[in-house]
């Protein structure tokens, strides 16, 4: 079906650099190196809709606090941003809260200026370009084939993506998908609409053309293709809280990553683990997270990096774990043991991608580990400094950290009182290195929601574990499912009696 087409644009690193702007938790250091990264990518990639879009002072998201132009005195558009403050709240909630990390702009410590002469002289590099793309259009329906007119075609499309219009963008895609029948090409094209999406938050239009591609892919798309959706896929359900469906495809991309203009390598580590964290089995997690060979080539010590890359260590069910070999999952999101290839960990696509920041993983494998055998206390510490340091500096995972965070705790509290029928409220809060007094509120919420069955005694400082049987559990079941049997049963025949009645 060819090779991938369509990958250099949008570049959602720029997404991320303008969610450090307005990010609370991003450092000076970080949101300046976004602000220059960005005022770059704006003038080297001609970028006046997107430049509009953020900083223009009267509409512009990032400026709702009315900063002033290059060459307009600060106090009047102070005036002008007053008069158009309620419009500015309404418009905050489409594009504008999913490109920036928080509803009120003015709480970052950095600005991105406007530029009124900057912003004409885009403007007018973008009408320049679009005529000649116009002009190639026009030779190419007069001289050339349908190759050409569709090379024209997706000239304009890329343009629009590249200088941040999102709705012509999308039309431009559109079009150039109703007018090729290439199927390669069509997924290519897709994807292209997804990132757009992504770019700019739009759940929905990612969503809609996640599933679009899917069909595609599954009419016959070639293994590159369905290899990259599923990285696409595994993204898209993360930023909608859906973690459990998210991890077996993220975990699976892993040692056949190619998706580069997607995100790095790292953040797709980042992401599987703590999708993989937070919702696998205990089994799973082990075999999957714990003992997989492509995150211990990240996350591991000396000993493990050198064994992953090697192929020297499994990843399978059994692997160091004797006593869990009741893990025979057909759907294994982890692929058979083999080396990792060291040349996809820092391979990006066509140059586009900056150079990465080093990230320090020590926090996100303390956080696997702990969970996993049983130090709680260095468990909670852990998940202290995976927030600070992954999801409060990302903009996929900040909107969900409150969530993640709380049931990382849960998924902690369960895995210990799940070996106990009695646990002191002493010692389970030494165990985590918390007071009393929060492990009775932070528990006692999780017990109310149903989510940990048991009971906390605080006359005699313990906990009562209450784990119902099978049996019981079953015998419930059926109690509530013929409860709702009967009640339909008695829906429809009130129905036949009333139509009955109608024919008398």
């Amino acid at each position: 079906m060819g090779d991938p087409q369509y990958q250099t644009y949008p570049n959602l690193q720029l997404s991320q650099h303008i969610f450090h702007l307005t990010n609370p938790y991003s450092s000076a250091s970080t949101q300046q190196r976004s602000l220059q990264s960005l005022q770059n990518a704006i003038k080297e990639q001609k970028m006046a809709p997107l430049y509009r879009h953020l900083a223009h002072p009267t509409e512009g998201i990032l400026n709702a606090s009315g900063e002033g132009t290059v060459t307009q005195p600060a106090s009047a558009s102070h005036s002008a941003a007053n008069a158009s403050a309620n419009t500015n709240l309404r418009r905050s909630s489409s594009s504008a809260t999913s490109l920036l990390a928080t509803r009120r702009p003015s709480l970052g410590k950095v600005d991105l200026p406007w530029d009124e002469a900057l912003f004409e002289e885009l403007r007018k590099d973008n009408e320049k370009e679009l005529e000649e793309i116009q002009k190639e259009e026009d030779e190419a329906a007069e001289k050339a084939g349908e190759t050409e007119i569709q090379t024209a075609r997706a000239k304009r499309a890329e343009f629009y993506a590249r200088v941040g219009d999102k709705e012509r963008a999308i039309s431009a895609y559109e079009e150039a998908f109703e007018k090729t029948g290439i199927l390669g090409t069509r997924i290519d094209l897709v994807l292209a609409i997804i990132r757009v999406g992504l770019f700019f938050g739009d759940k929905i239009l990612v969503k809609k053309n996640v599933e679009r591609c899917s069909s595609l892919v599954e009419s016959g798309g070639d293994w590159d293709r369905r290899n990259r959706l599923k990285a696409y896929q595994g993204l898209h359900l993360l930023t909608t809280r859906s973690h459990a469906q998210a991890a077996p495809l993220l975990l699976d991309s892993l040692s056949t990553f190619t998706s580069y203009e997607l995100c790095s390598y790292s953040s797709l580590v980042i992401y599987a683990v703590l999708a993989g964290s937070v919702s696998l089995k205990r089994v799973d997690f082990k075999a999957k997270v714990v003992d997989a060979p492509e995150i211990k080539a990240i996350l591991g010590d000396k000993e493990d990096k050198l064994a992953a890359l090697t192929g020297a260590v499994s990843s399978g069910p059994a692997a160091g774990d004797e006593a869990m070999t009741d893990s025979n999952d057909d759907t294994s999101a982890t692929p058979k043991p083999a080396a990792v290839n060291l040349t996809t960990l820092g391979q990006s696509n066509m140059g586009q991608q900056e150079e990465e920041t080093a990230i320090d993983f020590k926090p996100l494998a303390s956080l696997v580990n702990s969970l996993y055998s049983g130090n709680y206390k260095s468990f909670f510490i852990a998940l202290g400094q995976v927030e600070e340091n992954f999801l409060n500096q990302d903009r996929y995972l900040q909107e969900h950290k409150s969530w993640y965070v709380r049931e990382m705790r849960l998924r902690a509290y369960q895995q210990l009182l799940q070996s106990y029928m009695v646990v002191g409220l002493k010692s389970m809060a030494d165990d985590f290195g918390v007071s009393v007094d929060f492990l009775d509120r932070d528990l006692a919420k999780f017990i109310a929601a149903d989510r940990v069955p048991c009971t906390i005694d605080r006359v005699n400082g313990i906990i009562e574990t209450n784990r119902p049987d099978d049996k019981n559990k079953q015998y419930n079941d059926v109690v509530k499912q013929g409860d709702q049997l009967i009640t339909k049963l008695q829906k429809y025949g009130q129905a036949v009696r009333l139509r009955g009645s109608e024919r008398g």
